[in-house]
């Protein structure tokens, strides 16, 4: 029942229909008893703006957008189903579909089947039986418990495919999963039902270890993840190139014009990524244009060195230059002039996010020798064994005075996935301590710059600890460093970053990204109550309530992302989420459904402990540990930070129309608090018995750090085509 793979749900399939092909053999008439229908569509979608989905660029400075008129999605697909009965209380039920989007604008590495999607070959596959006075279907299927228009709530038993954001209907972006449903009628107001089902997480466009570039609803949450520009995920890999390029330069007498050595970075242990930025040094010929005086700007300089190493001349010889392509650096074209540094006020690149980071820190993450191995970051996944099932109940009612009510429970996995993060040993996979390393002042810079100091291992500051330090008077002083350190007490780096003081290994490190999913406690309800009035006629006034437990919520760290401790920066923690939505449904000129929402998402376990420290250069930045907005979190707006409670409104419109009412509109506008707004007009037009069209205008606009303002560009416009057989 719990398994995942195509072959054994074709065994599944084999196994639930055995009486149909006995039945055939037996009796001849069987196949007349067996209802087949089904439908042939096509859907074809365009883009009506010009401009750049979160999903679209590959580089810094790619240019590729979606023009207006662009093909966004052409899919067909033909879907049949299938039912029959088993004996005399017992059927069968199948929904099977063939289908292929050719355009890879909404999942460029499955066009066609992809399992546990809205794309799978195998939708729906159930026997309906009783026994006593329960009811039960087994296999694979949907369980609806929430109505809320345009947001699910108590809808939580399937999970989503959101390859279309929440464009489509729910029916079709349901997960159907397998699972065992019981059902028993307690009184004529009252029933009970238990779901018994298999886990599956909801399907995110780019949040996995496939290369989604070109997805045109990626999230900029998940693009801080995975984005091939602005994700962490590929970020530190050449935050850590950047690095060997420090380490190589400062062997040769790059930096300062010093003399040749083996120590790399350790002389300038103590300087951070802000002062170098903030600074103006005297460069060594040959590796960037000097102004006519010698003196280079030290944020134009990173830059060069960040994307070129140290090939200054054709910018492309050096593996450890990041070209152009992640987002390491505030640039708006390829000259090195075309670099901007705000670590202060509004940060929006890598090296901007930690300008309290210091050259030991970044001597942890370089490789060994000149042009040795780098960093490296590794995507994974570490998801519960298929035979944990999530359990749940529902206790539905209605009372004497006609308000219907209802009473949920589920102990499931949640659908969302979290991603938890860690360094290890890449050479022996073994897990490292993040050691935050108090600073000793061991001598002074070249001409008397500034003090250096080197990490000292003995030390593991706590994060108050450095707040602290960042927050003296003299803000030079004692800066701190991330060392990397294994079970046996060794420290990692392309240079002994004791200064020969402990235990060292010349190993690689990766940054580990581990997909997950956690347990966690639903607990909800529903009403609906019907009152008729003199103005309006009957209004039915409606709710949804959900508080669920242990959730995870993205907390983001700007002290410690500050001084380079990425794992620790953004992590994962526990919280408590009560949602709730108050709708009210009318009808007016004679048909036409009118209903509001009122819908608020309260995060119990909120984080918001705000700071303002000091970057070595005496500028101020925002040090505040806060909960971040996953939707859209990014590099490139500091991180967003959510709010305590997320509000939303929405209006829907519902009428048929044509002679016969045979046609129908419907209209949903959701407006969420911080300026997005969503709306979709969808119309629905039979031509014939058999042949149906279909329109649809999906619009975003709004903030572009909203959840749906961010979809601004991904706007469109869709047309369908439906023939339906039986």
């Amino acid at each position: 029942m719990f398994k995942r793979s195509a072959v054994c749900q074709a065994i599944a399939l084999a196994l639930a229909l055995p009486s149909l092909a006995a039945a055939a053999e037996s009796d001849e008439s069987y196949l007349d008893q067996v209802s087949v229908s089904g439908y042939l569509k096509n859907e074809t979608a365009i883009f009506t703006h010009h401009g750049h989905p979160t999903g679209l660029a590959r580089t810094m400075l790619d240019d590729a957008n979606s023009d207006a008129g662009d093909v966004l999605k052409f899919e067909n697909s033909a879907r049949m189903f299938l039912t029959g009965p088993l004996g005399e209380e017992t059927s069968w039920t199948a929904d099977l579909q063939v289908i292929y989007e050719s355009t890879g604008h909404l999942d460029r590495n499955h066009k066609g089947h992809h399992l546990y999607s809205q794309q799978d070959w195998l939708r729906e596959l159930y026997v309906d039986t009783k026994l006593a006075d329960w009811q039960f279907r087994l296999g694979k299927q949907q369980v609806v418990w929430g109505t809320a228009d345009g947001i699910k709530l108590l809808d939580i038993i399937n999970p989503t495919d959101y390859r279309e954001f929440n464009q489509n209907t729910f029916e079709d972006s349901r997960i159907p999963i397998w699972m065992l449903k019981a059902e028993k009628n307690v009184s004529d107001r009252s029933s009970l039902q238990f779901i018994l089902s298999e886990h599956e997480e909801n399907k995110i466009p780019g949040l996995d270890t496939e290369d989604n570039h070109g997805e045109a609803f990626i999230m900029k949450g998940v693009d801080a993840i995975t984005g091939p520009v602005n994700g962490f995920l590929r970020i530190v890999p050449e935050l850590s190139k950047t690095a060997q390029t420090f380490t190589n330069a400062a062997r040769v007498g790059m930096i300062y014009n010093q003399p040749t050595g083996t120590s790399g970075l350790l002389p300038f242990a103590g300087m951070t990524v802000d002062y170098f930025a903030r600074g103006a040094w005297t460069m060594a010929p040959g590796y960037i244009a000097p102004d006519t005086d010698g003196i280079q700007d030290g944020h134009m300089y990173l830059n060069a060195l960040a994307q070129c190493g140290t090939d200054m001349a054709g910018c492309s010889a050096d593996p450890n230059g990041n070209h152009f392509v992640t987002n390491l650096m505030p640039v708006s074209g390829r000259g090195f002039a075309d670099t901007a540094w705000r670590s202060d006020t509004k940060p929006t690149s890598a090296f901007e996010m930690m300008p309290n980071a210091t050259f030991a820190t970044f001597n942890s993450f370089a490789g060994v020798g000149t042009g040795g191995s780098s960093a490296t970051s590794v995507y994974e996944r570490d998801y519960p064994k298929d035979g944990n099932p999530n359990v749940g109940f529902r206790w539905k009612s209605t009372t004497d005075a006609g308000l219907g009510y209802s009473i949920n429970y589920l102990y499931n996995y949640d659908p969302n996935p979290y991603i938890k993060m860690g360094w290890y040993d890449a050479a022996k996979h073994r897990k490292l301590d993040v050691v935050r390393a108090e600073s000793m002042q061991v001598g002074t810079m070249p001409d008397g710059v500034t003090p250096v100091y080197a990490p000292n291992p003995a030390t593991n500051l706590t994060r108050a600890e450095v707040y602290q330090r960042r927050n003296l008077d003299t803000p030079t002083a004692n800066p701190t460093s991330i060392l990397l350190r294994n079970s046996s007490g060794e420290y990692y780096g392309a240079s002994d970053p004791t200064f020969g003081g402990g235990a060292y290994t010349s190993n690689p490190v990766e940054l580990r990204f581990t997909e997950k999913l956690n347990r966690i406690h639903n607990i909800g309800g529903s009403f609906d109550y019907a009152m008729d009035t003199d103005f309006l006629g009957a209004i039915v006034f409606r709710g949804e309530f959900l508080y669920q437990k242990d959730t995870k919520q993205p907390v983001v760290d700007r002290l410690l992302l500050g001084i380079g401790d990425v794992a620790n920066g953004l992590k994962m923690e526990d919280a408590d989420i009560f949602k709730y939505v108050l709708g009210a449904d009318i009808t007016v000129l004679t048909n036409m459904m009118i209903s509001g929402q009122f819908i608020q998402f309260r995060n119990m376990d909120y984080v918001d402990d705000k700071g303002t420290c000091r970057t070595q250069a005496g500028q101020e930045f925002n040090c505040s540990r806060y909960t971040g907005d996953f939707p859209t979190m990014n590099i490139t707006n500091g991180m967003a930070k959510a709010r305590k409670n997320k509000e939303f409104y929405s209006l829907f419109f519902s009428k048929p129309f044509g002679d016969s009412q045979e046609h129908r509109w419907n209209n949903i506008t959701i407006y969420e608090e911080g300026g997005g707004w969503w709306n979709r007009l969808d119309v629905e037009y039979s031509f014939t018995d058999k042949l149906l069209g279909t329109a649809e205008w999906n619009t975003y606009w709004g903030d572009r750090d909203s959840m749906f303002g961010q979809f601004k560009d991904s706007s469109n416009i869709q047309i369908g085509l439906k023939y339906l057989f039986d």
